[in-house]
């Protein structure tokens, strides 16, 4: 349960990413891992509380996990820039979904100072990444949406890539 987690923010977050179907688990890494305190292991995240940053991190892993390869996911993060941006337009649907701001994937610490930007990019309507998710089935890009009368980015149709 995500009540192993005593941050409520990092509970609620793992909590959701369960509840989406990418497993979650409390690990001791004692190892350095590419982000602290989270890796992607084994088709989903193995998290270590006591190393974790910024809970935002374990959306931007998560989406990872949900946008790879099915036949690869259990492998590794893959380093196809694809499936990068998909991964961070997914962690910015998710932290919608949550209610959360952007700054919490997007965080000042991540992406070599270029948090703050993809916050703003994301809030003011530049989707980058959105178009795989689309194609992959798990969301209409806006203009899509409206010839189809139906929710545009950041909702999502599913939340893993199948």
């Amino acid at each position: 349960m995500a009540d192993e987690f005593a941050d409520p923010l990092v509970g609620r977050i793992v909590a959701f990413l369960r509840q989406v179907g990418v497993p979650v688990e409390v690990a001791s890494l004692d190892h350095e891992t590419f982000l602290p305190g989270v890796a992607v292991a084994g088709g989903g995240l193995r998290v270590d509380p006591a190393r974790l940053a910024w809970p935002g991190d374990l959306l931007h892993e998560a989406g990872h996990v949900a946008v790879g390869d099915p036949d690869r996911r259990d492998e590794s993060v893959s380093d196809d820039p694809g499936e990068e941006m998909a991964a961070l337009a997914w962690s910015f649907a998710a932290a919608t979904h949550l209610g959360l701001d952007p700054s919490v994937p997007f965080h000042e610490g991540g992406y070599r100072g270029g948090g703050k930007a993809l916050a703003e990019m994301f809030s003011q309507g530049g989707y980058v990444g959105v178009p795989m998710l689309a194609m992959w089935g798990l969301t209409h890009e806006p203009h899509r949406a409206k010839a189809l009368g139906a929710p545009p980015f950041p909702h999502m149709l599913a939340w893993r890539r199948s």
